[in-house]
């Protein structure tokens, strides 16, 4: 199922293609099996509106970039490791994201040491950044001749890819523009003219100004030229903050504090520890079966109204 939102005027076609549907039904039609495909796919839409809703952050819309690392423990966690690459490959591809491995170092008997993958698609960042943190495995080992009862680690760490091109959009309502008379040098016209110009960007407080320029239409175009290259060093420096700030959080994940446990033996459990959902089909979760913890990660830190 591809993550893809409808317009309302989309929606808006469903539900009158199901008003059809029923009138047909009243008329004696067989349409059940139409019935339950629209209203099966109307639900699926719903849900993924109401999941869009819960994704206002700047970086949300974004690709992810996903890393995985197995905690101490040798074979048994560089295993669960790639069950964990697994499931969040079935997860991207069951949802139309594009999958794609970037770094691959595998275990010296089964497992991997490290895997970098990109999940590409619209807000799969948004989705995704919740996973960031410890996960924890309780199974049987299969690699113990004993068959005595493992608990394997293993860390995901989420990031934005972040795109290199930056576009500044300068608005005229965010923009404070005066005229002054010139003090430096030009002569009589320069000195005795309000030509000099200055521009003010509004929602950042950054002013530029021009008054090199003996027309005032030229000094405001050249105030302009300097606001857009101030704006876009700021810009680049907010972005630059952001990325030492997800940088500094890989810090954070530590073994022992983690953030869901997958229980295979003695019974089947995956348990998500920061909102308390459980689910029994673990083999379902494994399997790529994320959307469950994903949306409730996302309820749980939806910003309060008015906030």
């Amino acid at each position: 199922m591809e993550f893809s939102l409808q317009s309302d005027a989309q929606l808006g076609q469903r539900i009158e293609d199901l008003d059809a549907y029923f009138e047909l039904a009243r008329e004696g039609e067989d349409v059940a099996a139409e019935l339950r495909a629209d209203l099966g796919a109307l639900r699926r839409d719903l849900d993924q509106l109401e999941t869009a809703t819960l994704l206002p952050g700047e970086n949300d819309r974004l690709n992810a970039i996903v890393a995985l690392h197995p905690g101490a423990g040798g074979t048994e966690s560089q295993d669960w490791a790639e069950m964990l690459l697994r499931m969040y490959r079935r997860w991207a591809e069951g949802h139309g994201f594009k999958f794609t491995l970037n770094d691959f170092l595998s275990g010296e008997e089964a497992g991997l040491k490290s895997a970098t993958f990109t999940v590409a698609g619209e807000f799969a960042y948004g989705l995704l950044s919740g996973e960031t943190g410890v996960h924890r495995l309780v199974r049987i080992s299969p690699f113990d001749a004993a068959a005595r009862r493992h608990t394997s680690f293993a860390s995901v760490f989420v990031s934005p890819e972040i795109d290199d091109t930056i576009q500044i959009e300068i608005k005229p309502e965010e923009l404070k523009v005066e005229t002054y008379r010139s003090t430096g040098k030009g002569g009589q016209h320069v000195n005795t003219t309000d030509s000099a110009v200055r521009v003010t960007h509004i929602p950042t407080g950054v002013v530029a100004q021009c008054q090199n320029e003996r027309s005032q239409h030229r000094n405001r175009e050249m105030a302009m030229k300097f606001l857009r290259s101030r704006l876009y060093e700021l810009e680049l420096r907010k972005r630059r903050e952001a990325a030492q700030k997800i940088e500094e959080s890989k810090g954070d994940i530590a073994f022992g504090s983690q953030i869901r446990s997958y229980v295979l033996h003695p019974y089947r459990l995956v348990k998500d520890h920061r909102t308390k959902l459980e689910v029994g089909d673990a083999d379902r979760v494994l399997d790529g079966g994320l959307d469950p913890f994903i949306k409730a990660y996302l309820i749980s830190h939806r910003a309060p109204v008015g906030a």
